[in-house]
Protein backbone atom coordinates (compact mmCIF):
# COMPACT_ATOMS: atom_id res chain seq x y z
CA UNK A 1 0.00 0.00 0.00
CA UNK A 2 2.95 2.59 0.22
CA UNK A 3 4.37 1.99 -2.78
CA UNK A 4 1.63 2.76 -4.49
CA UNK A 5 1.32 5.99 -2.04
CA UNK A 6 4.93 6.76 -3.25
CA UNK A 7 4.28 6.20 -6.23
CA UNK A 8 1.56 8.52 -6.79
CA UNK A 9 3.04 11.06 -4.45
CA UNK A 10 6.12 10.66 -7.23
CA UNK A 11 3.84 11.17 -9.90
CA UNK A 12 2.55 14.19 -8.25
CA UNK A 13 5.86 16.07 -7.73
CA UNK A 14 6.69 15.12 -11.76
CA UNK A 15 3.41 16.41 -12.60
CA UNK A 16 3.34 19.64 -10.70
CA UNK A 17 6.49 21.04 -12.09
CA UNK A 18 5.32 20.73 -16.36
CA UNK A 19 2.36 21.70 -18.19
CA UNK A 20 0.52 18.12 -17.46
CA UNK A 21 -2.90 19.09 -18.55
CA UNK A 22 -1.91 20.87 -21.21
CA UNK A 23 0.75 18.61 -22.86
CA UNK A 24 -1.71 15.88 -22.53
CA UNK A 25 -4.81 17.29 -24.20
CA UNK A 26 -2.07 18.53 -27.17
CA UNK A 27 -0.90 14.60 -27.50
CA UNK A 28 -4.42 13.28 -27.44
CA UNK A 29 -5.39 16.01 -30.18
CA UNK A 30 -2.95 15.26 -32.11
CA UNK A 31 -3.46 11.23 -31.96
CA UNK A 32 -7.60 11.97 -32.56
CA UNK A 33 -6.66 13.42 -35.54
CA UNK A 34 -4.21 10.71 -36.81
CA UNK A 35 -7.09 8.08 -36.29
CA UNK A 36 -9.88 10.43 -38.16
CA UNK A 37 -7.33 9.86 -41.10
CA UNK A 38 -7.87 6.28 -40.76
CA UNK A 39 -11.71 6.94 -41.30
CA UNK A 40 -13.36 5.27 -44.50
CA UNK A 41 -13.37 6.87 -47.70
CA UNK A 42 -17.21 8.17 -46.76
CA UNK A 43 -16.12 9.84 -44.43
CA UNK A 44 -13.18 11.46 -45.16
CA UNK A 45 -13.71 15.29 -46.19
CA UNK A 46 -10.23 15.92 -47.52
CA UNK A 47 -8.06 13.86 -50.15
CA UNK A 48 -5.49 14.88 -52.32
CA UNK A 49 -2.55 17.10 -52.44
CA UNK A 50 -3.09 17.61 -48.97
CA UNK A 51 -2.72 13.98 -48.18
CA UNK A 52 0.81 13.95 -46.60
CA UNK A 53 0.39 17.07 -44.82
CA UNK A 54 -2.54 15.73 -43.47
CA UNK A 55 -0.33 12.82 -41.59
CA UNK A 56 2.17 15.39 -40.74
CA UNK A 57 0.34 17.80 -38.54
CA UNK A 58 -1.61 15.74 -36.12
CA UNK A 59 2.27 13.67 -35.66
CA UNK A 60 3.72 16.90 -35.09
CA UNK A 61 0.69 18.07 -32.72
CA UNK A 62 1.54 14.39 -31.12
CA UNK A 63 5.43 14.93 -30.78
CA UNK A 64 4.60 18.44 -29.71
CA UNK A 65 2.57 17.28 -26.42
CA UNK A 66 5.05 14.74 -25.68
CA UNK A 67 7.89 17.45 -25.77
CA UNK A 68 5.58 19.81 -23.50
CA UNK A 69 5.54 16.87 -21.05
CA UNK A 70 8.89 15.91 -21.21
CA UNK A 71 10.82 19.37 -21.92
CA UNK A 72 9.03 21.83 -20.14
CA UNK A 73 11.40 24.25 -20.49
CA UNK A 74 10.83 24.93 -24.44
CA UNK A 75 7.13 24.88 -23.59
CA UNK A 76 6.07 28.74 -25.16
CA UNK A 77 7.84 27.53 -28.21
CA UNK A 78 6.20 24.23 -28.49
CA UNK A 79 2.71 25.64 -27.40
CA UNK A 80 2.99 28.06 -30.11
CA UNK A 81 3.89 25.78 -32.67
CA UNK A 82 0.96 23.19 -31.40
CA UNK A 83 -1.97 25.95 -31.78
CA UNK A 84 -0.86 26.73 -35.19
CA UNK A 85 -0.50 23.08 -36.00
CA UNK A 86 -3.66 22.50 -34.66
CA UNK A 87 -5.30 25.35 -36.38
CA UNK A 88 -3.79 23.76 -39.88
CA UNK A 89 -5.42 20.77 -39.44
CA UNK A 90 -8.74 22.46 -40.11
CA UNK A 91 -7.79 22.95 -43.90
CA UNK A 92 -5.53 19.17 -44.36
CA UNK A 93 -7.18 16.72 -41.55
CA UNK A 94 -10.36 15.95 -42.04
CA UNK A 95 -12.08 19.68 -40.49
CA UNK A 96 -9.27 19.02 -37.82
CA UNK A 97 -10.20 15.82 -36.97
CA UNK A 98 -14.11 16.87 -36.99
CA UNK A 99 -13.30 19.98 -34.73
CA UNK A 100 -12.88 17.39 -31.91
CA UNK A 101 -8.79 17.28 -32.43
CA UNK A 102 -8.75 21.07 -33.84
CA UNK A 103 -10.44 22.01 -29.95
CA UNK A 104 -8.33 19.72 -27.89
CA UNK A 105 -5.29 21.14 -29.72
CA UNK A 106 -5.97 24.43 -29.45
CA UNK A 107 -7.05 24.35 -25.34
CA UNK A 108 -3.64 22.15 -24.37
CA UNK A 109 -1.75 24.92 -26.43
CA UNK A 110 -3.35 27.31 -24.26
CA UNK A 111 -3.35 26.03 -21.28
CA UNK A 112 0.88 25.21 -21.85
CA UNK A 113 1.36 29.09 -23.38
CA UNK A 114 -0.67 30.43 -19.86
CA UNK A 115 1.67 27.93 -17.12
CA UNK A 116 3.88 29.61 -14.90
CA UNK A 117 6.37 27.21 -13.50
CA UNK A 118 6.93 29.65 -10.03
CA UNK A 119 3.40 30.31 -9.34
CA UNK A 120 2.78 28.89 -6.29
CA UNK A 121 -0.36 26.51 -6.11
CA UNK A 122 -4.30 27.75 -5.49
CA UNK A 123 -4.43 26.35 -2.08
CA UNK A 124 -1.93 28.09 -0.14
CA UNK A 125 -1.93 31.51 -2.05
CA UNK A 126 -6.05 31.60 -1.28
CA UNK A 127 -4.65 31.00 2.50
CA UNK A 128 -2.01 33.44 2.50
CA UNK A 129 -4.97 35.89 1.58
CA UNK A 130 -7.10 34.75 4.23
CA UNK A 131 -4.89 35.17 6.72
CA UNK A 132 -4.04 38.97 5.32
CA UNK A 133 -7.68 39.84 5.61
CA UNK A 134 -7.96 38.45 8.93
CA UNK A 135 -4.76 39.74 10.23
CA UNK A 136 -6.30 43.29 9.11
CA UNK A 137 -9.60 43.01 10.41
CA UNK A 138 -8.49 42.26 14.01
CA UNK A 139 -5.72 44.72 13.42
Amino acid sequence: MSSVRNLRSGFRQWRVHRPFWGGLLLTLAGAEILLTEKASLKVVMHIGMQGLAGYLLPTLMLLCGLLILFNPTQRLFYSLLGILLSLGTWLTSNLGGFLIGLLLGATGSCLTFGWLPEQEPRRRLLRRRHERQRAATEA
